[in-house]
């Protein structure tokens, strides 16, 4: 078993995290989150059901004989367009709220063409914003833009 290394480019914001030190205003004493009625202990996780459920009113969770769930739950994410992508570890996860990853892993060379691949779609920006009014969160970086991250498996 060895050690994985992939590159992620995204467009979004930096939100960090809890081990690595958020990158949001209105952070507590200590630097921990602000009180969010829907965080747990799985940010990724919480926050992508709180977006599912705000944005695009997908509540549903599954269970056994869910006929159809992972297609109405895509569909959902669809409807969302952005998503909460980690980097840096695995054990040690950050994240970026996103509306475009591409990922390069270890090993793996891919093409960028620059005018199609890393054109900024107007609305990424509208949407980008609705999800963090959403999540009651503030990043300290003043824009959403393209960021080059790192994550080790």
């Amino acid at each position: 078993m060895g050690q994985s290394t992939n590159a992620m480019l995204m467009y979004g914001y930096h939100l960090g995290s809890g081990d690595g030190g958020w990158e949001l205003q209105g952070l507590g004493e200590y630097g921990e989150l602000p009180k969010l009625d829907w965080y747990d202990d799985d940010f990724q996780s919480a926050a992508e059901r709180k977006l599912l459920a705000d944005i695009a009113g997908f509540t549903e969770e599954w269970s056994s004989g869910s006929e159809g769930y992972f297609d109405r739950e895509r569909a959902a994410k669809a409807r969302v367009s952005v998503k909460v992508a980690s980097h840096c570890s695995g054990d040690y996860p950050m994240y970026v709220l996103a509306t475009k990853v591409i990922t390069v892993y270890r090993g793996d060379v891919k093409e960028i063409d620059p005018t199609q691949d890393l054109a900024v779609q107007p609305d990424w920006d509208d949407k980008l914003r609705t999800a963090l009014d959403t999540l009651g969160l503030n990043p300290t970086q003043e824009q959403a833009r393209w960021l080059l991250c790192s994550y080790w498996i």
